[in-house]
């Protein structure tokens, strides 16, 4: 066992690491003995592939020459569908729709105004469904939900069937032609109030609302072997299983507990509908996700073994794609058989492995705040050969997650154990409006964005900091879009932390009343205050108001075509900073939106946030230079 101040661990992970070992995974989908499923590729400048395997065991990927993707809602979801054999996805960047029935053939002509997403398959009828968000004029988008042709050319962009509405998710026809759907409009997001509705699909214009509605939120319609709508509802307090039987939504089970996440993206429902009527879904238990069986029928619900702690569930049928966190090991994509038990492995998160021993597994920490518990995650600093000079304490990254209606689930990442594998300790902060505890839970943050979070990241490290487990002088704080928020906030209204990190986050709240996306124009009013009546509110909640009371360095971090959080934030931010004289480093990455997607980035990324940490809080990285000397003659400069 060697002895090395804590940050400058000889560490098995390299920034390069963080983007050649990863791939992105999300859900995907079974049609008949076939799997498919999409990787996003760091390396190939977030390119995202789709892929297929047979009963054989063979893979195929569809669409080389394409990035399967779409911009609908600017994050994007449902870029891709499958049923009977027809697959039909999004490319991105053109918005293109194209289809693969044995050869490949577009289904819309290149150009336009329009992006899709959201899509379902009738191969019966020949149909594609899909929410079509159209971008012809300057103002803000218009959707509607449409029809496509699968053997037209679909010059006009699809036939309208519903619209009307701000948004709309998640279009599923049953067998006799009714058309079910989620709508919501501005200022509501689709996990505070949503509409559940019916129409038939060739008169779509008088629709029934089935479930939903003022304070609730109805979300993943999926129709039933009995023509019955199942979906999930938080009319309880909490996401359950309900069914529309054609007269009343009725409670499937009562359960303290979540069965879904907030629906950022509108891509398939998170369960599958199982042939002998259970439904395979996984429950959020204490911030863990398990997997099990639910049957309607009695209300009982049935753990399924995974050995992950965080899990996402598609299917259709008996065999369902697993989405599978572990607390010391990477994501997998696992195809799991609910009928025999039996599993094969899709794709792995990252190819980085590490020893048992070198992985910092997540410790539960919860403390009480005025508005009732706070959840955090805890990885320690872990190196089975080094430790730190004795009576040292851990530099301590504390990390807001973004959304803010999010959350953090305590499975292993590369990107964490760079930093502990470091000897720097990451606690994960899931604090108060974060999504996965209930709805009571995420209404925290009602009308206290930038007050509660600020109070639960602050008090999260004050705990740490109590149990002896960081060096109070070397706490930072990070975090990305509204996690930036949260981070430039603490910094200009506390003095707990000695430096803050900025990835795409937001200075100026009211700039955001102008210059956002339409999704998310409206989120503030419920967040903050409704705009204009409660611009004082917003003014007084923005950072750049506040910088007289900001005392330690930042590092600001922003892609240069972020349409959510747009770059003038960040050099407003940057230069308002430098104009007090404060140490700050903005470094903008061209060809990035909100996220980081490219493998140059991500690295830089890493190797920036190292380096800055390292001369704030005096620690030497390995293969780096000696921190530089701030005015004070102590490492300080940025």
């Amino acid at each position: 066992m060697i002895v090395v101040p804590y940050g400058s661990w000889p560490s098995p992970i390299s920034p390069g690491d963080l983007a050649r070992a990863s791939l992105g995974l999300d859900r995907g989908l079974v049609d008949g003995d076939r799997v498919y499923w999409t990787q996003a590729h760091p390396e190939q400048r977030g390119r995202v592939s789709l892929w297929t395997m047979g009963p054989d065991g063979s893979r195929e990927e569809l669409a080389p020459d394409h990035s399967v993707r779409n911009r609908i809602n600017e994050y994007g979801g449902g870029a891709w569908a499958v049923s009977g054999g027809v697959v039909v996805y999004s490319a991105d960047p053109s918005g293109e729709l194209w289809a693969h029935e044995g050869g490949r053939r577009r289904l819309l002509a290149p150009g336009g105004v329009h992006r899709y997403g959201a899509l379902s398959i009738d191969p019966g009828r020949r149909l594609v469904l899909a929410v079509r968000e159209d971008h012809a004029s300057e103002g803000p988008c218009v959707q509607r939900i449409v029809a496509l042709d699968l053997d037209g050319d679909n010059a006009g962009g699809g036939r309208t069937l519903v619209a009307g509405a701000d948004f709309y998710a998640s279009p599923a026809l049953r067998a006799d032609g009714l058309l079910a759907w989620v709508q919501w409009r501005l200022p509501d997001m689709p996990w505070d109030a949503t509409e559940l509705c019916v129409a038939p699909l060739d008169d779509p214009g008088l629709p029934v609302r089935v479930a939903g509605g003022p304070g609730v939120s109805a979300l993943h319609p999926a129709w039933d072997t009995t023509g019955g709508l199942v979906h999930l509802s938080d009319a309880s307090g909490h996401w359950n299983f309900h069914r529309w039987d054609g007269v009343s939504s009725v409670s499937l089970h009562s359960d303290p507990h979540d069965f879904c996440g907030p629906m950022w993206n509108p891509g398939p429902a998170p369960y599958s509908l199982l042939p002998d009527g259970r439904i395979a879904c996984v429950r959020l238990v204490d911030g863990i996700g398990r997997a099990g069986t639910l049957d309607p029928a009695t209300g009982y619900l049935e753990e399924v073994s995974t050995g992950a702690v965080s899990c996402e569930l598609t299917g259709p049928g008996a065999r369902v794609v697993a989405l599978l966190g572990f607390a010391d090991r990477p994501r997998e994509l696992r195809l799991l058989d609910l009928s025999d038990g039996s599993d094969v492995l899709l794709a792995r998160a990252e190819e980085v492995s590490l020893p048992p021993e070198a992985v910092s597994v997540a410790r539960a920490i919860t403390w009480d705040s005025p508005d009732g518990p706070v959840h955090a995650w805890y990885y320690p600093p872990t190196h089975p050969g080094v430790s730190a000079p004795e009576g040292e304490l851990p530099p301590v990254q504390v990390w807001s997650h973004g959304g803010p209606t999010a959350f953090s689930s305590p499975d292993f990442r590369l990107a964490t154990q760079f930093w502990t594998s470091r000897g720097i300790g990451i606690l994960d902060v899931n604090y108060s409006g974060s999504s996965g505890y209930g709805r009571a839970y995420r209404e925290r943050l009602d009308g206290a964005w930038g007050v509660s979070d600020v109070r639960d990241c602050v008090d999260a490290a004050r705990a740490l900091v109590a149990e002896g487990l960081a060096d109070p002088r070397r706490l930072s704080i990070r975090g990305g879009s509204a996690g930036g928020f949260t981070t430039l906030a603490a910094l200009t209204t506390t003095d707990v932390f000695s430096a803050g990190v900025s990835l795409y986050g937001i200075g100026d709240l009211e700039s955001l009343a102008t210059d956002t996306h339409k999704f998310e124009s409206r989120y503030l009013d419920r967040l903050v205050a409704p705009y204009p009546e409660g611009r004082d509110t917003w003014i007084e909640r923005s950072p750049i108001h506040h910088l007289d009371r900001l005392a330690c360095p930042m590092l600001i971090l922003q892609g240069a075509d972020d349409t959510v959080v747009p770059p003038a934030q960040a050099h407003a931010m940057a230069d308002a900073v430098r104009a007090k004289g404060l140490p700050v480093r903005l470094r903008v990455f061209e060809g990035e939106g909100h996220g980081f997607r490219q493998a140059s980035t991500i690295t830089a990324v890493a190797e920036e946030v190292l380096a800055f940490l390292g001369r704030v809080h005096g620690f030497t990285p390995v293969g780096a230079a000696a921190p530089a000397a701030g005015p004070d003659g102590r490492p300080g400069g940025a």
